[in-house]
């Protein structure tokens, strides 16, 4: 899927709560507060939000129990609780839940079902291992992998990023550089988990294994938190507090080939960014590698790889030397800051936020003393290259 808003809609405030390993506070409560907190920086009141939107995820795997207001936040549920009459409710649920949220918001602000929209995000750790699986029995596909102890998303990272290894000859100590260029940002920002906690090269090597080859850090951490955005069209945001952040476009990926349970071939990951690249230039008519800030998506580190060369910035089997020679140091000038918001391993597991709100911080110049000179045009990835999609975000309205 594409689309293209070409600067009619803006981002015109945000607000994020503290992430935290387990909130002492409810899930609902406090995306309640960050909403309304959010239409408040934005310079409205909470009557005036028509739209609320969000995208469906509970982030853990195995039988924890999915209740609304308490483990997830539906659209439906804040909207409730916000008060007004909203004209439009949406949960998006598919591949690529950042894009395919903004994409309902968007399309709603540019059709006039709403004039105002929030879109939040709220996720939950709970209690427990984050792969807890109270399974007894295997049927279908899964019965040729889960006995053998392949489930969940850790093996089915580590099959792809094994490949890469062998096929580039890559040494897997340089994924380090992706790690603690995450964490150095993401220690950077108050509300986030690791906020000065930054994670030297030596410690991420003498962290175990977890899925050979993945390491303890190269996957983000299962926290509470929420966010939330207010988009509208950009003719209102002109009038509002804040420098308007413009939605350009957004690609998601087509449904990946049906494979083994859980199976993500290399190859199949990084043609299907290539489709994700090529629907992205027509819906915006911008080149992904001449964007000036790329946040890619790092819920499990080896993306930063494929993203880098799925969007151009790198040819294939390149990323690991450029990450090696320093190429994502974003403290250095004429690198390529590709995790400058602390991404999903500097932050904590939001899965998507991280990267949106560098976009909007950056190009609204509200990242305090973070903030990039010349930044003009933005993108936020979110989830693997075959299975998510990306947002590019301008100063320029349409």
């Amino acid at each position: 899927m594409t689309g293209k808003f070409r600067g009619h809609v803006a981002v015109a405030g945000y607000a994020h709560s503290s992430i935290r390993r387990r909130s002492e506070r409810p899930l609902g409560a406090l995306t309640v507060e960050v909403a309304r907190a959010a239409v408040a920086d934005a310079g409205l009141r909470p009557e005036q939000i028509d739209g609320f939107v969000t995208s469906a995820l509970f982030p853990t795997a195995g039988g924890h129990r999915v209740t609304d207001g308490v483990s997830a936040v539906s659209a439906d549920w804040l909207a409730a609780r916000m008060g007004g009459s909203p004209r439009y409710i949406a949960g998006f649920t598919g591949i690529g839940q950042i894009p395919g949220a903004i994409a309902l918001a968007a399309n709603a602000i540019s059709t006039g079902a709403a004039d105002y929209v929030v879109v939040h995000r709220a996720l939950h750790n709970p209690a427990g291992g984050y792969h807890d699986n109270p399974m007894t029995a295997a049927a279908g596909t899964q019965q040729w992998t889960a006995p053998q102890g392949f489930g969940g998303p850790l093996p089915m990272i580590a099959f792809p990023y094994r490949e890469y290894l062998n096929r580039y000859r890559a040494d897997p100590g340089t994924l380090a550089a992706v790690v603690v260029e995450a964490r150095k940002n993401g220690a950077r920002i108050p509300w986030s988990h690791w906020y000065g906690k930054p994670l030297t090269t030596a410690e991420y090597l003498a962290a175990p294994m977890v899925s050979d080859p993945v390491r303890r850090f190269d996957c983000d951490l299962p926290v509470d938190g929420a966010a939330a955005f207010v988009l509208t069209s950009a003719e209102r945001a002109r009038d509002l507090p804040h420098r308007p952040v413009y939605v350009s476009g957004y690609a998601q990926s087509p449904p990946p080939p049906h494979r083994t349970a859980l199976h993500w071939p290399l190859d199949d990951i990084m043609a299907g960014g290539e489709i994700v690249a090529r629907r992205l230039r027509d819906a915006t008519g911008i080149h992904p590698a001449r964007v000036d800030l790329p946040q890619l998506y790092d819920g499990f580190s080896p993306f930063v790889y494929f993203w880098l060369e799925a969007l151009g910035f790198c040819r294939p089997g390149e990323a690991h030397s450029f990450v090696r020679d320093g190429g994502i140091d974003s403290d250095v000038p004429g690198r390529l800051p590709a995790l400058s918001g602390g991404g999903a391993l500097g932050n904590g597991r939001m899965h998507g936020i991280p990267q949106m709100l560098e976009c909007y911080l950056q190009l609204a110049g509200r990242a305090g003393d973070r903030t990039r000179a010349g930044v003009t045009t933005a993108l936020a990835c979110q989830s693997s290259p075959h299975y998510g999609g990306v947002v590019a975000y301008t100063t320029e309205p349409g």
